[in-house]
């Protein structure tokens, strides 16, 4: 038994794989299922994955309420953090600050469709 994915359902599926894209995130599948095209965003160094669900009959019903945050390691939190402020893509929730009990640097942030991104960088 293992975690495969959290789905995200999104307003505007190509904003959303630019963001995860800065991210390092590369798209893995894609599939369209009942008109919902359901893209698979991942990278080489885990196997789980994020699915973004997109359909454009309730695109503007799109509720990040009930998540809190999702966590995506990064290799430089300062350096990612300031290329996503330079594309002009987050609305900064928390600058990197480090985290004493976790031993990592971390900064929040939110994707076009206002889901929190935690970014993280452990400690080597």
């Amino acid at each position: 038994m293992g975690l495969i994915h959290t789905a995200l359902v999104v307003s505007d599926l190509d904003s959303t794989l630019d963001f995860y894209a800065e991210l390092g995130l590369e798209k893995t599948n894609e599939f369209e299922l009942g008109g919902v095209r359901n893209v698979y965003i991942g990278s080489d160094d885990t196997d789980m994955e994020l699915q973004l669900k997109y359909d454009p009959t309730s695109a503007d019903r799109v509720d990040p309420s009930g998540i809190d945050h999702v966590a995506i390691e990064v290799s430089d939190v300062d350096r990612v953090f300031e290329e996503l402020l330079e594309a002009e893509h987050p609305d900064v929730v928390k600058p990197p600050q480090y985290i004493e009990e976790a031993s990592a640097t971390a900064a929040f942030v939110k994707d076009p469709d206002g889901y929190v991104v935690e970014l993280v960088e452990f400690d080597d």
